[in-house]
């Protein structure tokens, strides 16, 4: 079996780490060549293998492992895997799981590494670089994996952004992510709202409220848009009276029409036999009649 050797361009972090000769070691007393050289690819039995610990991919998708699978049966495993050594004929993956699982799915019984030391600090670093800047991670997955290298790693968010490239906003944005209540990260984890929803989800500070828009952001298909009015409208609500909520997609858009052409915050509700009301908030007796002014031709 022929394998490409051609390394896929690694982030500055991970690549720091990988290309200083100080952590590459070659393949004596494992199985492996002993010319093999510095840095070079090496086969591996798969049995050798165990699976990283340090992970920060928790869920593969099982359709997506099957097809991965599917193809490395008939082309073979193409971009190698990266494990440390632990001992005599055992390592452990530095990043490359899911490629790993996809293998033994494929029923490969070896399959190329490049072979690293590292310890378990570097190692964490390593896997969680790699995985954020190469594989397919939820928002909440790579949320995780910024929290665990501002925590593990005690890295200032400053810090993050320069490993993964990143600005340190992005990095920012994902980690409050995490303050969302625990069924809408579900909700994001399952990709039933986008990145856009949940960022302007974390801008109502009330988890009620942020929960009821997130099952109308599933089952009427409510834009980003709708969600930032209800926080924008939700932050100039007093905090005794009940935050806004939205009833469906017609007094969503009543909400908004109402919001832009009178200025001033607006709150609709409605029960589920159609009844409601309209509630209009005003600062002063200028302001109301400005309002007026606008009802009232």
């Amino acid at each position: 079996m022929s394998i490409n050797t051609k390394r896929n361009a690694l982030g500055r972090g991970l690549g720091a780490l990988l290309s200083n000769p100080e952590t590459d070691i070659t393949g004596r007393n494992t199985g492996v060549s002993e010319t093999a050289a510095v840095g070079s690819i090496s086969v591996l039995q798969v049995s050798q293998i165990e699976a990283n610990p340090f992970q920060p991919r928790s869920f593969f998708e099982e359709e997506a492992l099957r097809e991965l699978s599917e193809s490395i049966r008939e082309m073979g495993l193409i971009q190698p895997v990266t494990v440390r050594k632990m001992g005599y004929d055992k390592f452990q993956l530095i990043s490359g799981e899911r490629r790993f699982r996809a293998s033994q799915l494929a029923g490969l019984t070896e399959i190329p590494a490049y072979i690293r030391i590292a310890n378990d600090q570097a190692m964490l670093e390593m896997a969680l670089v790699e995985n954020i800047q190469r594989e397919e991670l939820d928002a909440i997955e790579i949320a995780l994996a910024y929290q665990r290298m501002c925590e593990e790693l005690k890295l200032t968010q400053e810090e993050v952004s320069a490993k993964v490239a990143k600005k340190r906003s992005t990095v920012a944005n994902y980690l409050r992510l995490l303050k969302l209540p625990p069924e809408i990260q579900i909700g994001i984890r399952a990709r039933k709202i986008t990145m856009g929803h949940a960022r302007a989800l974390i801008n109502i500070d009330d988890p009620s409220t942020q929960l009821a828009l997130y099952h109308q952001i599933v089952s009427e298909e409510l834009s980003v848009r709708d969600i930032e009015s209800a926080a924008r409208v939700s932050k100039q609500t007093p905090a005794h009276k009940p935050a806004v909520v939205l009833g469906s997609p017609v007094l969503s858009n009543a909400m908004k029409v109402l919001n832009s052409r009178l200025s001033v915050p607006v709150d609709i509700r409605a029960s589920k036999n159609g009844k409601g009301q309209i509630s209009i908030r005003f600062n002063s007796e200028k302001q109301l009649n400005e309002i007026l002014g606008k009802l009232i031709p």
